[in-house]
């Protein structure tokens, strides 16, 4: 059946390529996300990858376009994202002269979604990219809740400590201050340091992590104790979430997810820890790792691609 192209804009940078309805990425591209230049040259930056890969190659072109976005997304606009500065951004500005159909999208929720279709899934599973920003796809039996206004899943700004860091979002103590890639490297001084507003982020932030990681490895005490932190700071907000929802599994993804056991072994003692009462669910990494943010833009431009079956 062809492919549709795929576009995953994270906080640091976009990814791009091609997919087929099993998944398979082809074609794939990187390209840094302009952040800094404001928030007109990052959708400019967007479209003009979106046009390079809606247009035609050898005699084919991709059937539809899937954009996966952070922020506060609907079907027809970007509504907002901190990191960014953008607000009620129509489909059609990332788009401006394609004659495919695009479909826009929230990237966690859309990475979630690539969790189910190929990945190992779950009834009752919390998706969590860790990158630049945290956001969480929630799955109940089986399905993606989106809430009231389809935006649940917003766990990074859950407070974890009231009245502590400033976050993007207008809060203080925000999980995303302590426990994003984005807010380790800003805590710990680390160039590259987000400021990890009301966004997701399923890749990026894995530049500043690797930075903090191996300063903890060498022994900096400073950087220490922000990797602890930022475990305590996630066991407390998923210990909120399991007494809530009671998940099968915590998934972790996103560019933070890279460090691996470094922070998955400590996470499940400290989570442990924090529940007296009852079992900890789950914490594992995610089994489709960074790939996940491209396959599920890719279902994203699936969905939209008449005659095209369903979720894998």
């Amino acid at each position: 059946m062809g492919y549709v192209a795929a576009i995953d804009v994270g906080g640091t940078t976009m990814k791009g390529g091609f997919v087929t309805r099993d998944g398979t990425i082809h074609a794939f591209e990187r390209r840094p996300t302009p952040r800094a230049e404001g928030p007109a040259r990052v959708v400019a930056a967007v479209s003009a990858f979106v046009a390079d890969l809606a247009r035609p190659r050898d005699g084919e072109r991709p059937l539809a376009v899937g954009l996966a976005v952070p922020g506060l997304v609907t079907p027809t606009h970007a509504v907002f994202s901190a990191a960014f500065g953008w607000r009620d951004v129509p489909v059609s500005a990332f788009a401006a002269g394609v004659d495919v159909p695009v479909a826009l999208g929230h990237d966690v929720r859309s990475a979630g979604e690539a969790e189910l279709a190929y990945g190992e899934g779950g009834r009752d599973v919390l998706y969590l990219p860790i990158g630049t920003g945290i956001a969480g796809a929630v799955v109940l039996s089986g399905e993606l809740y989106g809430g009231a206004g389809g935006w649940a899943g917003q766990i990074g700004h859950i407070p974890v400590r009231p009245g502590g860091a400033a976050c993007g979002c207008g809060q203080r103590g925000c999980l995303a201050a302590y426990a994003s890639g984005g807010g380790m490297a800003a805590r710990c001084g680390v160039d590259g340091g987000m400021d990890g507003g009301v966004d997701g982020g399923a890749g990026g932030g894995a530049g500043g992590a690797e930075e903090v990681l191996r300063r903890v490895l060498d022994g900096d005490a400073r950087a220490g104790r922000v990797w602890g932190e930022a475990v305590e700071a996630l066991a407390l907000a998923l210990a909120t979430y399991t007494l809530v929802l009671d998940p099968a599994a915590v998934v972790i993804g996103g560019g933070v997810s890279q460090a691996g056991e470094h922070l998955l072994g400590p996470l499940r003692e400290a989570l442990a820890g924090r529940l007296a009462f009852r079992r900890a669910p789950q914490v594992r990494a995610s089994s489709l790792g960074a790939r996940a943010g491209l396959m599920g833009a890719g279902l994203l431009g699936w969905g939209v691609v008449p005659g095209a079956p369903g979720r894998r």
